[in-house]
């Protein structure tokens, strides 16, 4: 092949094409098993990816991947997601904690009980099971991390949703293991401020 040809054809890829979103959400509205199927195909290694972060453990992280289908495919004929994979990235998240806890975690994973208890002392307490005080408290720390920029939510999100240990998201962004503490420590202190006006209205 003439070399200038080679260098000008287009590069070959392994990329699979996936079903858009609402295609899928529209297969699980019509109760086709073929919406598990795409739903896997597209966002299961998102899926395990979040799980694993919480959990530090493969067989209980496809467990969680699993029931995030079943979840998933019992939600959607009520609810219609824009972003399938947030959502699906949320459903296995919340599994994953659940059952983190059933399982006596602090001996299993003590570095996740750390990102857990680490971010504990921003947050009210959770005596209060009213759906009202929870969707405040959801919708605050929403507000909170999109007021922060691309780089400290980055960090955020990675300790307190992934579960990353300060050191790889010190190396992936080029920073010092203690210049990734000292942001957390000032977000939270930060977050912890923000929450407190509202918790007291709360308790008002």
């Amino acid at each position: 092949m003439d070399p200038q040809k080679e260098a000008n054809a287009p590069e070959k890829t392994d990329r699979k094409e996936f079903m858009e979103d609402d295609a899928i959400v529209s297969l699980y509205w019509k109760r086709s098993e073929r919406a598990i199927e795409e739903t896997a195909a597209k966002y299961g290694k998102l899926c395990h990816s979040v799980a694993f972060g919480v959990l530090r453990n493969n067989e209980d992280s496809e467990e969680c991947v699993n029931d995030t289908y079943v979840r998933t495919w019992n939600s959607i004929p009520t609810d219609q997601p824009e972003h399938l994979g947030a959502y699906v990235s949320k459903i296995a998240r919340r599994l994953a904690v659940d059952l983190f806890r059933k399982n006596s975690a602090q001996k299993r994973a003590p570095s996740t009980t750390a990102v857990f208890d680490e971010l504990a002392n921003s947050l009210p307490d959770e005596a209060s099971d009213d759906f009202e005080d929870k969707l405040a408290l959801r919708d605050a720390l929403a507000r909170y991390i999109a007021s922060l920029t691309p780089e400290n939510r980055m960090i955020f999100m990675r300790r307190y949703w992934y579960c990353d240990t300060i050191h790889a998201i010190a190396s992936s962004l080029h920073m010092t293991d203690m210049g990734v503490k000292k942001r957390l420590g000032r977000m939270r202190g930060n977050l912890k401020k923000l929450l407190e006006p509202e918790e007291t209205e709360a308790s008002e």
